[in-house]
């Protein structure tokens, strides 16, 4: 028997499908629109494009391996994005995405109506941008009309679990990146649902993520191939079903995964928080856990952006390699990632992007280098917050399309001054929800387990000591560089 994970993501949707013993039988992708920008600073999709990619890439499995002999699929997917459905479940508008910077003043709202302390204590999170609530007041406060039209809420990856099986629900990790959550006691905050007059009955019903909350339906065996009753585990969102992937479930062990964003997490196994919300506290998938993550909202998107804007044509492989001829440091040239405004540890949606210290004697290849350079100072920023919270990092593992640069890796290595290793099945978070699906019907008999018998090290690249002490020194000159320019930036786009 085998088990089917789909990570609904921002630009694409990917299946993985593994067997008993967590080989990767087979992976599946399918790209979406791109996502809308009606105005500087917003991201929206259409859901229906999630879940028209999704039966694309459950059918190209199904093209090689029998329905039944999937016994469970499990589903991950970007977090803290609001799909709103009428009655009959259909969306009534696009989905506002996690990278949407429209909500500043909502945030403010919440935090004036709450009190910093108190949203901590309620919540375990300060309000940002990117979480869920801040968008339900925008749609509320600028759309009124679609607001009274709205019947349920869900999260990306719960639409397409809506669209398999009929269920609206939601896993414990999703709803912890809501602002709506009570994340230390695992259920809605009655507190903040007063507070903002939102219905209780709006939201789905919780479960932790190794649960089966449904069943693929008639309807939805019909247009994807699946076999009608085969069961769903609710899953995780797309930071704790990767961390599942790498095995990344007990304190000590971080990960540190460069994606569009950059996610560093780190498991605790009480509730930990950081006073000033320069972190997020949320539940872990599993049951009795939590965890701490820091995000860079363009890590892989600045190298995206670079390469596009500035690459002169050439691919990623030719630009590491220019980069890697450069010496640590690139020259004294320092990128600040914050294309997207940021998250951790600045809380700013208006915050901008730079180089600094250009010369003419710094080449493309600089740039380059001082990219990745620059994406590995925003991981350390939260690397730091965690040990200064008390937290421990023994070890680190590393993921996402940057751990497939060796290059990156070994930058990573030095910046942290710490060694770093990568995985050998590097399948990301479909291969955790995968995982947490075959616990949820009994392949292994706890997520540990499941992770301490199937991810493995490939590479340890070890931290050179030289190149540390170069990077010390810049990492301390590049965390002085955003209040200085915060404090110059008296514009702001429309």
């Amino acid at each position: 028997m085998n088990i089917l994970g789909i990570d609904i993501g921002t630009g694409g949707t990917r299946a993985v499908l593994i067997d008993e013993t967590a080989a990767v039988l087979a992976t599946e992708t399918a790209e979406h629109p791109p996502f809308s920008t009606p105005a500087v600073g917003w991201a929206e999709q259409d859901p229906d494009d999630w879940w028209k990619a999704g039966v694309l890439v459950i059918r190209k499995i199904l093209k090689r391996f029998p329905a039944d002999s999937i016994g469970a699929i499990g589903l991950t997917g970007q977090m803290h994005g609001s799909v709103l459905l009428d009655k009959a479940d259909k969306p009534l508008r696009s989905a506002l995405l996690w990278c949407d910077q429209r909500t500043e003043k909502q945030c403010d709202e919440i935090t004036r109506t709450i009190g910093t302390d108190r949203l901590i204590e309620l919540v375990s999170n300060p309000a940002i941008t990117g979480f869920t609530l801040p968008k339900l007041l925008w749609v509320r406060e600028n759309e009124p009309t679609i607001w009274k039209m709205v019947a349920s809420i869900l999260l990306p990856k719960d639409y397409v679990r809506l669209k398999l099986s009929g269920d609206g629900t939601i896993d414990v990790t999703d709803a912890s990146g809501t602002l709506l959550f009570d994340v230390r006691n695992r259920k809605w905050s009655q507190e903040m649902l007063e507070a903002f007059k939102i219905d209780a009955q709006l939201l789905p019903k919780v479960f932790e993520s190794v649960e089966i909350t449904g069943t693929v339906s008639r309807s939805a065996a019909s247009e994807t191939g699946l076999r009608k009753g085969t069961p769903i585990v609710a899953g995780a969102g797309d930071n704790a079903a990767g961390a599942i992937g790498m095995g990344v479930t007990k304190p000590g062990t971080v990960s540190c995964t460069i994606g569009t964003s950059g996610v560093v997490f780190g498991v605790t196994e009480e509730p930990r928080f950081d006073a000033r919300g320069r972190i997020h506290t949320m539940c872990h998938a599993i049951a009795g856990r939590w965890h701490n993550t820091g995000v860079t909202l363009a890590a892989g998107l600045s190298l995206k952006w670079f390469r596009q804007n500035f690459g002169g044509g050439k691919d990623y492989d030719e630009l590491n390699r220019e980069a890697e001829a450069v010496p640590a440091g690139a020259g004294g040239l320092i990128w600040l990632p914050y294309l997207m405004g940021e998250r951790s540890p600045h809380l700013d949606p208006n915050a901008h992007a730079a180089f600094v210290g250009l010369t003419a004697r710094h080449s493309s290849a600089h740039l380059t280098r001082a990219v990745l350079e620059g994406v590995a100072f925003s991981l350390r920023d939260s690397l730091e917050i965690f040990k200064a919270n008390g937290a421990t990092v023994e070890s680190i593992r590393l993921g996402g399309g940057g751990a497939r640069s060796p290059l990156w890796c070994q930058i990573q290595a030095d910046v942290y001054g710490q060694d770093v290793v990568t995985l050998k099945a590097d399948e990301g978070a479909a291969f955790g929800s995968a995982l947490i699906a075959g616990v949820g019907i009994g392949f292994w008999k706890t997520v540990d387990e499941a992770c301490e018998t199937t991810v493995r090290v490939a590479e340890t690249f070890a931290s050179n000591l030289g190149n540390f002490t170069v990077y010390d020194q810049q990492f301390e000159k590049y965390r002085q560089l955003y209040p200085l320019l915060r404090s110059l930036q008296t514009v702001k786009e429309n």
